[in-house]
């Protein structure tokens, strides 16, 4: 089943930075462009960290304190943050390691990527770990503008005919808004979910009505078991 990758979404003409540029010139850049991160990249085009609009909050943030007084201990995050506070450039700023993803990686993989980093956009680098572009949650999103008919017919071929090996004529796929409908009936039970699982990995399927019958009931089978063949045994017995 054909997948579209990250490199097919992402933006190609990345906007990125050296470790050396200045506070002020970051936060020019990012307005000058309208975006609200850039990665920091080496001399060879190799991603260093990410510099957003929250680190750059943040070190205004830590540089703006108040009287002093004694405070309970700072967690992890409130130390880094600190830290921050005489933070002049990119290389200081920026948070590092930063999480990327490759072109080839699935569109699947870039979402629980950005979910569970809980970030906003991913740098994109190849298989050298250069820099190729930046995907955003929005640009994930667009697989979902697939065309009905589009998906219908990817299903149809690589689901019924492909994998289960079925006429077209034999099952109904019908697809609205992106919520497929599989109606029909298979030749056994064990198809039923199996059918539901592929529809369900097609790119631009919000969700599957599954309204599939079956003929045979094969969950319950057991495989059958060799037979054992006794060799038999010559030599003499003893008492």
């Amino acid at each position: 089943m054909r997948h579209r990758t990250t490199g097919h979404v992402m933006t190609a003409e990345v906007v990125s930075v050296r470790e050396g540029i200045p506070y002020k010139d970051l936060v020019a850049l990012l307005a000058r462009h309208r975006i609200s991160g850039v990665p920091v990249v080496d001399d060879d085009d190799k991603v260093l960290g990410v510099v957003s609009e929250t680190d750059l909050m943040a070190r205004q943030a830590a540089g703006r304190g108040g009287p002093r007084r004694r405070l309970p201990p700072l967690s992890p995050t409130a130390r880094r943050d600190a830290a921050r506070a005489g933070a002049r450039t990119a290389g200081q700023l920026m948070t590092a390691p930063a999480v990327t993803v490759r072109a080839r990686d699935s569109i699947a993989v870039a979402a629980r990527t950005l979910t569970g980093h809980r970030v906003n956009r991913l740098p994109v680098v190849d298989d050298e770990d250069r820099l190729v572009g930046i995907v955003t949650r929005g640009d994930l999103l667009q697989v979902f503008l697939r065309p009905d008919p589009d998906i219908r017919d990817e299903v149809v071929d690589e689901v019924v005919v492909r994998a289960l090996l079925q006429p077209p004529r034999e099952i109904v796929v019908d697809v609205h808004h992106g919520v497929v409908t599989l109606e029909g009936r298979l030749e056994r039970r064990s198809q039923v979910p199996l059918a539901e699982a592929m529809a369900r990995q097609v790119d631009g399927v919000v969700a599957v009505v599954n309204r599939l019958a079956y003929r045979l009931d094969d969950t319950h089978q057991q495989p059958a078991r060799p037979a054992v063949h006794r060799v038999p045994d010559d030599r003499p017995h003893t008492a």
